[in-house]
């Protein structure tokens, strides 16, 4: 029969080498997932994109060359983090959850057209100003491009140089955050398991909605298992498409325009049967001033999978899956862009035609998609190296069009001492979808007599996409994981691939244009808890598993800093969760003001265009205690940001010769990632059973981002460079912050008290942004009630001072694309002057504190602390607070 001993260092090997890799879905081979905790954050970074355009000489356009254009504007990058943890309920039943927060920003392509169309960098676009500024040019029949000799003021226009070069259309994003949140139950017989799970995924313009259904059944000893997965997803698109970008986007296929006869005015309706209704709005002139793209997506899928061990040292794998997709599958952000030829009777088929750039329509694709996978994996223990080779090979079909081949290996190679390598090589190569075109070439012969529209010597395609990711192309990455196990269950990892995309990379030849080649790399780092190799999982000889753990003290859960681990070689691991809101009425100092006293006053010697509605922060925060001493114990505190904002319009504004991202009506502001890295050393001055006194000296280093820009929207002021993001909703500070703490804390029988002081000193004048927050300084005075040996309560008052931001964003050197003045980036809003924060705050805050004393999760602890604004002083004029949650895990040991 099988036993332990003939398996357990193979497939040990095997199995906790696929969980090292983060975001692997698949492990090796089925095996108990111990209780854990483990926190991974990530950071995604393209590489500049190519972009090309025909040069300007203003002389004729013939002897113009394509060249590439400077890119001035950031390309994509994404922040992630992620939590999750699995813990064991009781004996069969396990819970597991995942928390996924991803925010990006940066350029990505909107649409491909020739190079010959544009003109000197124009191609860059918020909106679509190469739509707007493309010039004219002959394609003939076979796909090729020639620029156009101008003979005068007017046409005709001369056949040119032949000039092929394709280029994106970029457009530029600003921060925007994605949050998502599953979970999953399971039950495990002895040789069967069922779970289900499901979960929910939002941002600004997508909400989604998932459940799922496996089951797991093992034959022949357990070395055998058979594996099948039901889900089933829901997603609704509620896409704002940019307002300025409308006169150069056509929504046909989506929303029919028409002209009134009595009143001459344009009006719009959803055109019948479309995949996506378009809402538009107009003006009382008929101008369209906004459209809302609205739809939904359904997704059915099936997975079913084999999992066999072949011997003491190899596992090997099989799946295949179906997924079939029915409603809105297009991006409601990208164009493509359509050239028009008028058919000239007697000429030469092949001689070039004088072709005219339109604006550029909505991607279409079908309202059906059927995609099939099929993947296998094998898995060897290297016996003489102690180590594990993975390899997978996974092909991809579907109704599109589209054929996917991915090769995938990796080596886990231990390396002694706790520590792990795995390299990795990956590539992937698919053909392009049956609809993917750069662009759309039409052919008219003429009008219609009775309804004057467009006759086509061919119908045009009913679907249509440039988007690269449809496209023949191949990848190639590779990368590698560093991975160190500690005592006590907790194990660091960080990783690193560096991604190409090619076309020339397909299987077989035949991709895409180098026009569409980019990069990437991926950096991560990732903190994993194991809760049973800790001890939660087991029992103590005294009958409970709480035995031994350091227990936390009952201050609440907003406080940081206030005491010392226990003894030397303790450690503790925790993660802390901090939200603030504003909302309410605008103040002056501690006064309710009235929209326009804001409008005229707000906003330094400049009139405010808006008034933020709403604000919130959140702050996730890990605490890695350790106690290299009885008396001193280190910190080490970073932590990740996300904000939202909420403004509304105020009255009128003129824009013409100013800039604030060319709003006029309310909208929002996001952004999201790494904040300020916090270490500490924190000092047990004095220490009895009922006094205790702790002295906390560090400090932050400028570890988040104060750079972070806002996409620039505005055609009147489109050569404007990215503006700075509001001050209060940057990352960091910029600055070396120096924080000190000193803290008491009193305990007799089931009473506790204690009372903090705090400081947060600048220790820079400026940051690279020309700017420095404030000092802080805070009290807080709190007590508090044991009920029980797990509850307590607490009652805190918290007093703090804040300065205001001394500096300022540096002006701009810009000129305005249509008056040829300079261009003020007065910024439009109270939170953009810098004398506008900071102030005087009183709070109280009502807290509940949890400690679970024994059984599977003895020696956790949860604090919640709801904090309630009793006096606000603001400097200048702000939003009203509403009101703060505090909440923090912890795990000592």
């Amino acid at each position: 029969p099988h036993s332990k001993t003939d398996t357990k260092s193979p497939l040990l090997t095997l199995t906790t080498a696929a969980l090292i890799l983060p975001g692997l879905f698949h492990p090796a081979i089925h095996a108990a997932e111990e209780d854990s905790v483990d926190f991974q954050y990530s950071h995604y970074q393209e590489g500049k994109r190519d972009i090309y355009s025909l040069e300007d000489n203003n002389a004729a356009i013939s002897l113009g060359n394509i060249e590439k254009q400077p890119n001035q504007v950031n390309p994509i990058e994404v922040d992630s983090i992620r939590g999750n943890g699995r813990f064991t309920l009781t004996d069969r039943i396990k819970f597991a959850f995942n928390y996924t927060q991803d925010t990006w920003s940066g350029a990505t392509p909107l649409g491909t057209a020739p190079a010959v169309q544009g003109g000197n960098g124009s191609v860059i676009a918020g909106a679509s100003p190469f739509a707007k500024n493309g010039r004219s040019f002959f394609l003939d029949n076979k796909g090729n491009t020639y620029t156009a000799i101008k003979t005068g003021n007017r046409e005709p226009f001369l056949l040119g140089t032949k000039a092929n070069q394709l280029t994106h259309v970029l457009s530029y994003a600003s921060p925007e955050t994605r949050k998502q949140g599953d979970f999953k139950l399971s039950y495990d017989w002895d040789v069967a398991a069922v779970d289900v799970g499901g979960g929910i995924s939002v941002e600004n313009d997508y909400e989604s909605r998932f459940v799922n259904l496996g089951g797991r059944m093992d034959f022949n000893q357990k070395q055998t298992s058979v594996n099948l997965g039901l889900s089933y997803t829901n997603s609704d698109t509620s896409a704002t498409i940019d307002p300025d970008g409308l006169p150069y986007i056509d929504t046909q296929g989506y929303e029919e325009q028409f002209v009134s006869q009595t009143t001459g005015l344009v009006s719009y309706k959803p055109t019948d049967g479309a995949p996506a209704q378009i809402e538009s709005t107009l003006d009382s002139e008929g101008n369209r001033t906004g459209a809302m793209l609205r739809a939904n997506r359904q997704d059915w899928g099936a997975q079913l999978g084999l999992t066999q061990v072949l011997n003491k040292d190899a596992v090997l794998e099989l799946d295949m899956g179906y997924t079939r997709s029915t409603g809105y599958m297009a991006n409601p952000y990208k164009l493509v862009y359509f050239i028009e030829n008028k058919e000239q009777p007697g000429l030469d088929p092949n001689t070039p035609l004088l072709s005219i750039s339109l604006p550029g329509r909505l991607e279409k694709r079908p309202e059906e998609r059927n995609q099939f996978n099929w993947n296998l994996g094998y898995n060897q223990y290297i016996e003489p190296f102690d180590a594990a080779l993975h390899f997978d090979y996974r092909f991809g079909h579907d109704d599109w069009g589209i054929n996917a081949h991915t090769f995938e290996a990796d080596w886990v190679q231990p390396l002694g001492a706790g520590w792990t390598a795995t390299p990795r090589i990956r590539y992937y190569s698919q053909t392009s979808a049956d609809f993917y075109t750069p662009y759309v070439r039409s052919i008219t012969t003429g009008n219609d007599p009775v309804t004057g529209e467009k006759i086509y010597a061919k119908p045009l395609p009913k679907n249509y996409s440039s988007d690269q990711r449809l496209s023949g192309f191949g990848a190639l990455s590779g990368g590698v994981t560093i991975a160190k196990q500690f005592a006590k269950g907790v194990s660091l990892e960080t990783g690193f691939e560096y991604y190409t995309h090619q076309g020339n990379l397909e299987l077989g030849g035949g991709g895409e244009q180098a026009f569409a080649d980019y990069d990437y790399w991926v950096a991560n780092a990732a903190l994993k808890i194991n809760l049973a190799a800790l001890g939660s999982g087991g029992s103590g000889d005294d009958g409970h598993s709480g035995h031994g753990h350091h227990h936390p003290s009952n201050s609440p859960a907003g406080v940081m800093f206030d005491h010392t681990l226990a003894k030397s070689g303790d450690f503790m691991v925790g993660y802390r969760f901090m939200r603030s809101e504003q909302a309410g009425a605008m103040l002056l100092g501690s006064k309710t003001v009235s929209p326009d006293t804001v409008r005229f006053n707000g906003c330094g010697d400049q009139e405010c265009a808006v008034v933020p509605e709403s604000m919130a922060m959140n702050m996730h925060m890990l605490e890695l205690m350790a106690a290299p001493t009885d008396w001193l114990t280190l910190m080490l505190m970073p932590q990740w940001m996300d904000m939202e904002m909420n403004m509304a319009a105020l009255k009128a504004f003129d824009t013409q010769n100013q800039h604030h991202n060319g709003h006029s009506v309310g909208h929002n502001h996001q952004t999201g990632g790494i904040g300020d890295t916090g270490l500490y050393a924190l000092f047990k001055l004095f220490d009895n059973p009922h006094h205790h006194i702790t002295l906390s000296l560090g400090g932050t280093a400028p570890t988040g981002d104060v750079g972070i820009k806002l996409r620039k929207t505005s055609s009147i002021t489109a050569n404007a460079a990215n503006i700075p993001l509001h001050y209060g909703m940057q990352l960091g500070s910029g600055t070396w912050d120096f924080k000190p703490s000193l803290t008491y804390i009193g305990e007799l029988d089931k009473f506790n008290w204690g009372a903090q002081a705090t400081g947060m000193v600048r220790l820079e004048s400026t940051n690279e942004s020309g700017f420095a927050f404030g000092d802080i300084f805070q009290s807080s005075v709190w007590g508090g009630y044991q009920w029980t040996n797990w509850l307590a309560t607490t009652v805190r008052g918290v007093y703090a001072t804040q300065g205001a931001i001394h500096g300022a964003y540096p002006a701009s050197t810009e000129i305005n694309a249509v008056t040829q003045l300079p261009v003020v980036l007065t910024h439009v809003g109270p939170f953009d002057s810098p004398a506008n924060y900071g102030g005087q705050f009183v709070d109280l805050g009502l807290g509940v504190n949890v400690t679970i004393p024994n059984g599977a999760f003895a020696g956790n602890s949860l604090k919640f602390e709801w904090m309630q604004p009793v006096h606000t002083d603001y400097n200048g004029y702000q939003l009203d607070r509403d009101y703060a949650l505090n909440f923090t895990w912890s795990y000592g040991f």
